[in-house]
Order: structure tokens, then sequence, then C-alpha cells
């Protein structure tokens, strides 16, 4: 069967990405796209990897934004991941002409909220490029059921990825975030593992930092450590100096409901 064409696949290097990586393999679509997620998206047959150095501009084109606006969702969330998506999939599409492919493709199920927020991007920077969404292809969903169906696929070709957490986890420069399993149900609390952003509130510190925030139209341009004199200017230097302090006092850990795009 000849090849179908070239596919930029959003990967996380996970279970579902893993995956669905394996099975566009097994549509004669050839994969383009951290050292991880590098080495594991080769051993399972990307063709190229691509990790770019976006950091800078999701801060200073998405999150510095979000700030200016006080962009919450249901008044307490703070966008992590809505944010993010459309930062990964316009570098998709930007990789997608330079490689001579014909689609992207992502790891979104057909019920959440990811779907919308990269297919929306690729449609409206790149109408032409097809997108691939195996969570909503019956091919692909009718085979996989469940994680256990994935992780035996990934057995059956040598590669097993195992679900070492019962929850799912999402995690970029601006955020960490984990659902699913265990967590489904509100009465039970979130295991001290999963504190890796901000501090276990168990932990936090009794004593105070003190530091001083400029800003110029709503985005932050310095910050100063009041306690040590350590200065940060750059926006992702500030951004990320700015995230471990808060963090090391627990500020930013929330939990919330959220409401998917189908209900």
């Amino acid at each position: 069967m000849p090849g179908k064409g070239s596919v930029v696949l959003g990967d996380s290097g996970g279970l579902d990405t893993s995956c669905i990586l394996l099975w566009l393999k097994e549509q004669s679509y050839d994969k383009e796209d951290f050292e991880e997620a590098r080495k594991k998206a080769l051993k399972f047959g990307a063709k190229k990897v691509f990790i770019e150095g976006i950091s800078k501009e999701f801060v200073e084109e998405f999150i510095w934004p979000a700030v200016q606006s006080s962009a919450l969702y249901e008044d307490r969330y703070l966008l992590g991941t809505s944010l993010a998506r459309p930062c990964i999939a316009r570098k998709q599409v930007e990789i997608t002409p330079r490689e001579g492919a014909k689609y992207v493709s992502h790891g979104a199920t057909g019920k959440g909220n990811d779907q919308v927020r990269f297919e929306l991007t690729c449609c409206s920077l790149a109408p032409q490029i097809k997108v691939i969404a195996p969570w909503r292809m019956p091919k692909f969903y009718n085979r996989f059921q469940g994680c256990s169906d994935l992780m035996e696929y990934t057995k059956q070709h040598g590669m097993g990825v195992t679900s070492e957490n019962p929850w799912s986890m999402d995690e970029n420069l601006m955020h960490i975030s984990y659902e699913a399993g265990i967590l489904e149900n509100p009465k039970n609390q979130a295991p001290p593992g999963l504190y890796t952003k901000t501090q276990d509130p168990a932990k936090e510190p009794n004593t105070p930092d003190v530091l001083e925030n400029e800003f110029k139209k709503g985005v932050p341009v310095k910050v100063t450590n009041v306690k040590d004199g350590t200065t940060h200017r750059t926006s992702l230097e500030l951004f990320v100096y700015l995230s471990e302090m808060a963090g090391k006092h627990g500020v930013g850990c929330i939990d919330v409901w959220r409401t998917a795009s189908s209900g």
C-alpha cells in the first residue's frame, strides 16, 4: 500500500500519543514531528522529531496577554492547558509545509476541549492542512476501549508503555494539572506525589519571601527579591523565577471542576 503522506503529530510521549504514532504507521502514514520523548518517538517509528524552543514566545505571546486581561476560567482556573495548545498547534502548522507534510495530528479525545484548541488553531492558520483526530475515528476508538487496550497494543509491538499512576497528568511551562482515576471522586485527597510545581501544603515554609514586582502595561518587567537582591528582567527568566518562588509557598494550587465542550 503506498504511503499516504507525512503527518506532524503533537507527541507528548505519553500512552495515547505513543499508540497513535504506532497506529498512524499502520495506516501507512509517516509521522514527523524532549530527550526521553525524542528517543521514544524514534523507537516507535517516527521519521523525525522536532523539539522546538518556544518557551519565550509562550510567555510573551500567550501567558502575558492572559495576565493583562486577568483571564480566568470560571473565576478560578488560570488556563494553563488552554493557552498551551494553540501555541503547540501553531508550531505544528509551521513545521508541516517545511517538511512537505499534508496532515497534522493530536491525541486529544473526542469529547474534550483540547481537540477544539488544536483544530481551530490549525484551521485559522492553514485551512488547507488536514487534521487526523484518531479519537474521533471509529477505526481507532472501536479498537481501543481504554488504557488497558492501549498498553496491550504497545506491548504487542515490543514497546510496552505503562500507566504508573492512577490519574492523568498534563504539564507545561505554565502549569501542571491532574485529572481522572482516583481524582474523579471528590472525596479523595490529592496524594503527596502530585505536588511538583507547588509545595505540599503540609511542608510550606513558615517564613515569607518578599518580592517587588514592576509592571508596564499590565506585564511584569522586573522582579526583585528584597531579601537577597536577586533581580530578573527578561520575560522567561522572570516568569520561571516567580513560578518557583510562588510554588515554594503553595501559591497557585487549586481544585476545580471543568466543563468539556461536549457537555
